[in-house]
């Protein structure tokens, strides 16, 4: 496993012990990170910034692999019939659906907002390495023949742990945490096509945050 993987599960697992159930985020969080200093910001629940970089200077960005990380309680196979239970492979497309999907999001998201994204780091590159933790789907559904109805108050929970780095040095620039859970107050059937637009919405709101502290960054104007 190449150290961009290593740290970016590392990452994801130490955001979710950060967010653990019951425990005020705020309670747990320390001003300062690795060398990165808290910053306030609207909507996040934690954003951390090296003191005195210059964004402006970053024209391009390298999007890694993002690491997907399930909750160690999630067990989609604790009940039900043989037929709904989920083989081993089903739960790793699950797992490279949502990397795949997520990538697909952020590249979007990033180009509309007029950032390239390169194959490899240049001198002008920013570095955006991304994992999910605690990922918890509530009706996990792969339409198969003989999948009982769900109904939930939700599509589940998902941690995003970020981190932005110098393209050409890895230098850490900025980090970013922030907690998803989906809670509906009225009961709806849970299928793969109702978890996926969750999690679409859900991704393409954080890449959107993204793009517009980028833009704050920088000083880029709309």
């Amino acid at each position: 496993m190449n150290r961009i993987a290593i740290s970016g599960l590392w990452l994801a697992a130490t955001a979710c012990a950060m967010l653990a159930p019951g425990v005020a985020f705020a309670e747990k969080l320390p001003e300062t990170w690795d060398g990165l200093v808290q910053r306030k910001a609207k909507g996040i629940d934690a954003v951390y910034v090296r003191p005195d970089v210059d964004f402006s200077v970053y024209r391009n960005i390298v999007l890694d692999p993002v690491q997907v990380a399930f909750d160690k309680n999630w067990k989609p196979n604790r009940s039900g019939s043989a037929s709904a239970r989920l083989s081993t492979s089903e739960i790793d497309k699950i797992r490279e659906k949502m990397a795949s999907g997520f990538q697909s999001i952020f590249a979007e998201e990033l180009a509309a907002g007029g950032y390239a994204i390169v194959a490899k780091p240049l001198d002008d590159t920013l570095r955006v390495s991304a994992g999910l933790a605690d990922v918890y789907i509530t009706a996990p559904d792969t339409a198969s023949a003989g999948r009982t109805t769900t109904y939930t108050r939700g599509a589940g929970r998902m941690t995003l742990a970020l981190e932005l780095r110098d393209g050409p040095t890895g230098q850490l620039l900025a980090r970013i945490v922030d907690r998803h859970e989906d809670d509906s107050s009225v009961a709806q059937w849970a299928t793969s096509a109702s978890n996926s637009a969750e999690f679409r919405r859900t991704v393409k709101g954080w890449a959107q945050r993204l793009v517009k502290g980028l833009d704050n960054v920088t000083g880029k104007t709309p």
